[in-house]
């Protein structure tokens, strides 16, 4: 075995108040290149992994377990909350819906995930034209969309999707679309809402606060490094999908808009 993920065996996590930064990001002063380069270096084992067609479970929560202890290295400190609520779905597929704040939560999602649900995520289809990127993507079967044709979309997002439920595997999806620091409702789109109802599932709402990783001005993908901002996800209970999914779609925005005015408080 390559990993033992004992570190959610409650339904909160929070790194160790103690917990200290590694001695190579101190003599680097904190730079944020420490943690571009570490992350990049585990970016490219899992690419490669995936290239080699062994990005299987053991897998994909050994490489995520990486960037989890990478940000802790760093002077991060983490917090994970309503893991039973993954915990008691003993691998039922369901949509996950919540808001997009950073490309961190991309990396640690299958630390936090995975060794509940077996998922995949919808993304833009030139994604899968980056390097190594594509190929994890490709090994996960992430669903494709384009963003231009939203009609095209929703066809090939129910029909991808609802082989993919019918098939045991869970779907995170962002339907605001690009990540924002600054949550949006009115971006929040109902897509997902509607996959849910295609397949019969529920949903599992989510929220998240990663401005650890801010985007960049310049560089999009390489933005400050803010070990300061607390890193936060949670997750909430079931939402079964009835009727048009209106009232569904409210209950996910108003969990990501309790829980972020929550941590922007403390």
């Amino acid at each position: 075995m390559k990993y033992k993920n004992n570190m959610f065996d409650k339904d909160f996590y929070d790194t160790p108040a103690n917990a200290g930064r590694s001695l190579g990001n101190r003599l680097l002063l904190g730079n944020r290149f420490y943690f571009y380069f570490h992350n990049f270096f585990v970016f490219f084992k899992t690419g490669m992994c995936a290239r080699r067609g062994e990005l299987d479970a053991e897998n994909q929560i050994y490489y995520s377990n990486q960037n989890f202890r990478l940000v802790e290295n760093c002077g991060g400190k983490i917090h994970l909350k309503g893991l039973d609520n993954l915990r008691k779905l003993a691998g039922r597929p369901v949509i996950l819906l919540g808001n997009h704040m950073s490309l961190l939560e991309t990396a640690l999602f299958h630390s936090i995930v995975r060794p509940y649900l077996d998922f995949t995520f919808v993304i833009k289809r030139a994604l899968f034209k980056v390097p190594f990127f594509g190929d994890i993507m490709l090994a996960l079967q992430a669903i494709p969309v384009t963003r231009q044709d939203p009609r095209q979309d929703l066809k090939m997002l129910l029909r991808e999707g609802k082989y993919l439920v019918k098939n045991g595997k869970s779907i995170i999806m962002f339907p605001q679309g690009t990540r924002s620091e600054n949550f949006s409702p009115e971006d929040f789109g109902s897509i997902g809402i509607k996959l849910a109802r295609a397949a019969k599932v529920d949903v599992i709402p989510f929220a998240l606060k990663t401005d650890f990783l801010k985007n960049g001005k310049f560089l999009r993908d390489l933005g400050p490094v803010c070990p300061e901002n607390h890193v936060h996800f949670e997750f909430g209970e079931p939402i079964k999908v009835e009727g048009n999914g209106k009232d569904a779609n409210q209950q996910v925005i108003d969990f990501v808009i309790s829980r972020l005015k929550e941590w922007h408080n403390n």
